[in-house]
């Protein structure tokens, strides 16, 4: 038998952290939660992560870093080193990628709990690389890229709020053209 390895041990907190906290957020999730469904001890969660704001934040980084891989990967396709079609297959890769209801809610509870430095921080952080990515990968205007990261937050919102199951003249409005 091989032992896993701290890296491996690593990934799967991150993995069991991003469903915990998806799930409650960040003050309503004990770190005995993460420990329990990663399969180890919370000794072991705090030896790699030694608080839980660590840990939370390590899931946010990690949340935003898939979010950018999937947007490279999805300029890469277009066969385009910059173009705005880059900035078009981006914006389908986000909206695809946020069904993950994981991934989204991850978003919305670090934005929610962002009255904490270290996860304002590192909401700021994502952000402004998932800025960075676009705008390298489409070489489209800053209001164009300002205009990819506003559309992306209104998929945000109407995934959230699962708008799409709603017949009313408010959402036919809100997802009008997405």
């Amino acid at each position: 038998m091989v032992p896993f390895s701290a890296d491996t041990r690593r990934d799967a907190i991150l993995d069991a952290a991003r469903l915990a906290f998806a799930k409650a957020g960040y003050a309503a999730t004990p770190v005995t939660d993460v420990a329990k469904a990663a399969g180890i001890s919370q000794a072991y969660v705090f030896k790699l992560f030694p608080t839980k704001l660590e840990l939370f934040v390590a899931v946010v980084e990690r949340c935003y870093e898939e979010i950018a891989d999937a947007m490279n990967k999805a300029a890469e396709k277009t066969g385009k080193a910059k173009s705005e079609k880059n900035l078009e297959a981006m914006e389908k890769a986000y909206t695809k990628l946020i069904v993950n209801r994981d991934i989204l809610m991850i978003q919305v509870h670090a934005q929610a709990a962002s009255d904490i430095p270290e996860i304002r921080d590192a909401v700021r952080h994502g952000v402004a690389h998932l800025i960075a990515t676009a705008k390298s990968r489409s070489g489209a205007s800053k209001k164009k890229v300002q205009r990819f990261i506003a559309h992306c937050q209104l998929c945000h919102l109407v995934t959230v709020l699962d708008v799409g199951k709603i017949d009313a003249t408010w959402a036919r409005i809100l997802t009008a053209k997405l």
